[in-house]
């Protein structure tokens, strides 16, 4: 009896079928399901096949081919920027720097090197807003309340940018929280670890405080940037008032109605901040505190 090859079996089977379940092969190859698995695993690593889902529920499909860097001429700084470039394909393929421009640019329909020049005005355009890689949003909060407790508001990038989308961080962010995905979790500390840590340095603080997450989900990304991000700082723990019907703040569009929400919930964390902190530096999700001497 010739000899076959299994592997390629699989392949023409998910390719016919478009997906296949582990139990679908095993009945379709004859084989025992230790013996898929090997062979499985062997053609993720190769990237022709790639894992959708968690068991029980699990099937497997033919990999998007990965879009390689292409001959494009770009100067050294005009690659430095772009490697902040990122992009998430609707299948859920992730692309960094120039491949993700490429990869961008070929699902809008664009040409490359003209949209590469009107990225580099419109992140130019957001950069008038930084300083040491860092943006301070405190003057939107005194314009917008009468008293405000912050003497910093510190965001490390924004979430979107106009016609391009998410940032990097926008979309590490994202499928950290919404999509649970442990790999983003990952990638976004790694991202932001350093630039906490250069603020806990420089800024002479006696305590953080992260402030608790909102929705219930299975993974907390906060709670893994709690346990990265302390740097031996007292840890200040702020608990969150329970409410029958859990409404998120992004539901919420108008001011009055955001500040109603957020008062309730937090409301013996703000009496704390107030009678305890001369100065509170916000970092979105964090707050460094200063004790009054």
């Amino acid at each position: 009896m010739p000899k076959t090859n299994t592997k390629q079996r699989i392949l023409d089977y998910v390719a016919q079928f478009g997906e296949a379940s582990p139990h679908q092969l095993v009945t379709y190859l004859g084989i025992s399901p230790q013996a898929l698995f090997r062979h499985l695993k062997a053609l993720m690593e190769s990237n022709q096949l790639t894992k959708l889902g968690a068991p029980p529920k699990v099937y497997y499909r033919m990999a998007a081919q990965r879009m390689t860097e292409p001959e494009i001429a770009i100067s050294e700084a005009d690659r430095h920027q772009l490697s902040q470039f990122y992009y998430v394909s609707p299948i859920g393929d992730s692309y960094e720097g120039l491949a993700a421009m490429v990869a961008w640019c070929e699902r809008q329909g664009l040409p490359i090197q003209k949209t590469i020049e009107e990225y580099k005005t419109t992140v130019a355009k957001y950069d008038q807003y930084k300083s040491e890689d860092r943006i301070n949003g405190i003057q939107k909060m005194n314009d917008t309340f009468k008293v405000v407790y912050l003497d910093a508001m510190i965001y490390f990038d924004f979430y979107a940018i106009e016609r391009f989308g998410k940032t990097k961080l926008g979309y590490l962010l994202l499928y950290s929280k919404q999509g649970q995905s442990v790999a983003f979790m990952k990638q976004l500390i790694h991202a932001i670890k350093p630039k906490i840590q250069s603020l806990v340095q420089t800024g002479g603080f006696d305590a953080i405080a992260f402030v608790p997450p909102t929705v219930k989900r299975e993974i907390q990304v906060m709670k893994l940037i709690e346990k990265e991000c302390s740097f031996g700082l007292r840890v200040i723990v702020i608990e969150k008032i329970k409410t029958p019907i859990v409404v998120p703040q992004k539901t919420l569009n108008k001011l009055p109605d955001r500040i109603q929400n957020a008062r309730n919930p937090v409301r013996y964390m703000l009496a704390v901040v107030n009678i305890l902190c001369g100065g509170i530096f916000s970092l979105v999700c964090f707050w460094f505190i200063k004790y009054k001497r």
